[in-house]
């Protein structure tokens, strides 16, 4: 296993956490609030951004404009029964949801959200550290490296996994500041 290599799959793990985080609401509107939403759409779950068009209109309000009626009734009810916490209003051509502002306790929610979202991007990293480490072993039991070269390829692999899990923390920091932001 090269180096660059697990360096891009942690380098993979810091942008689905980052991605993870973009579903959390920090009280503005953001499609990206609905990117964990699935539809029941003739049997498969879609994404509602493959159904409909997803505006802000204003600060506080996401549009949702089906691209077929008919899905209309479906992409309400699965924004109903999803944990987004988001009442939709259907005027029968569009789906509004209204961001109401952010309790304390909510925020505090969203915090701890946030961090479980941080510490999955960790273990994430950690496993992939794992895995190359098992690799360089076996190269070393197998004598295609020496001990010094395996010894000195784990400590890379420690730096990298270092840096990415720095870059988490960092990436948690900044979230937790703008869920705090009222």
């Amino acid at each position: 296993m090269k180096l660059a290599e697990v360096e891009e799959h942690m380098q993979k793990a810091v942008e689905a956490t980052q991605r993870s985080f973009n579903t959390i609401r920090t009280g503005r509107a953001n499609a990206s609030l609905l990117d964990r939403v699935m539809v029941d759409y003739y049997g498969a779950p879609t994404p509602i951004k493959s159904l409909a068009s997803i505006g802000t209109p204003d600060a506080t309000t996401l549009a949702i404009q089906p691209f077929d009626r008919k899905a209309l009734a479906l992409i309400e009810k699965a924004i109903s029964l999803s944990d987004v916490g988001l009442v939709p209003n259907n005027d029968g051509s569009v789906i509004r949801l209204n961001i109401p502002p952010l309790t304390s306790d909510r925020r505090q929610e969203f915090i701890k959200m946030a961090a479980k979202y941080a510490e999955e991007g960790k273990v994430a990293i950690r496993n992939n550290r794992r895995d190359a480490v098992d690799a360089i072993r076996k190269q070393e039991k197998s004598s295609d490296i020496s001990k010094d070269e395996s010894r000195d390829l784990q400590d890379k692999i420690q730096k990298l996994t270092d840096k990415y899990i720095a870059k988490i923390e960092e990436v948690l920091v900044a979230k937790e500041k703008d869920i705090a932001k009222v």
